[in-house]
């Protein structure tokens, strides 16, 4: 599973304790091996960077599979960068399977586990052995220029509000390229690549007092109708990143969370050569 935090595309961290106590509990739930990705944040590094840092990642876990393989032919002690270090991970070559990888995002982390499983689609088979087959959008940070009931019901909510969120979008988008129906920040918008039922099945997770909800249910809803699995759960009482916030972790609001997200998770990598044809 490759784990993308949130942080309004300028904060947050793959290192910080509340990611890395989420990353365990999803690890455990799961019994999968959680990648938390680190990637590039605004205003120093604007779009496409962070997303770009995102697909890095899922090509170099790729290029690891290829390195296993090898590693298994006996050719493992040869393989070696320019500074005589070894190029494999050790433990992804020993128990990681990557033909069953899962994308998890958490808020703006959820925009770029969409932006890089749409990345995997139309690489398809560039990529094998890996294959994506399915994706987790927890809280995502979608926005448009055409408000959503709860954009505008919602819009001095908890955590993330309107202008907090205007704010990041501000400084991850280009000067010349701000716009709010951005193909990194509405997902609805006309003619956005590859065609929604490309998609891998699609877990959603909202919650009652999230600024962003409506947005992220109306996707859900688009992939449902072109026959994309894509369920659906949204926490009554909730707010944005309710789940995986190190404040709220321990609430058993957090724990039922990621139970629910595993049971689901689990169709998509218990089974043993599952495939998912893009």
């Amino acid at each position: 599973m490759l784990q993308f935090h949130g942080g309004g595309f300028v904060s947050g961290s793959n290192e910080s304790v509340g990611n890395d106590a989420f990353c365990r509990r999803i690890a455990k739930l799961c019994d999968v091996i959680v990648v938390a990705v680190g990637y590039r944040l605004a205003p120093e590094t604007k779009y496409p960077g962070a997303f770009e840092d995102g697909f890095k990642v899922l090509n170099w876990l790729a290029k690891q599979a290829n390195l296993a393989v090898c590693g298994r032919l006996g050719a493992q002690s040869h393989i070696f960068d320019s500074f005589g270090a070894s190029m494999v991970e050790p433990w992804l070559a020993a128990h990681g399977d990557t033909s069953r990888c899962v994308l998890l995002g958490v808020s703006s982390g959820a925009n770029i586990a969409d932006y890089v499983a749409r990345e995997a689609v139309e690489a398809g088979k560039r990529l094998d052995p890996l294959k994506v087959v399915a994706q987790i959008l927890m809280f995502p940070f979608f926005i448009g220029s055409t408000p959503t009931h709860s954009e505008i019901k919602l819009a001095s909510s908890y955590f993330y509000d309107k202008t907090m969120c205007m704010l990041a979008w501000k400084l991850f988008l280009p000067k010349e390229e701000f716009n709010l129906d951005h193909p990194a920040a509405n997902p609805l918008i006309a003619g956005r690549q590859p065609p929604l039922k490309c998609m891998p099945p699609t877990l959603t997770v909202v919650a009652e007092h999230d600024f962003m909800r409506d947005r992220a249910i109306a996707y859900s809803e688009e992939l449902r109708k072109v026959n994309v699995d894509a369920p659906l759960l949204d926490y009554k009482d909730g707010v944005h990143e309710f789940a995986t916030l190190d404040v709220l972790l321990q609430t058993p609001q957090a724990q039922a969370c990621a139970e629910d997200v595993s049971i689901w998770v689990k169709k998509y990598i218990s089974l043993r050569g599952h495939e998912f044809s893009y």
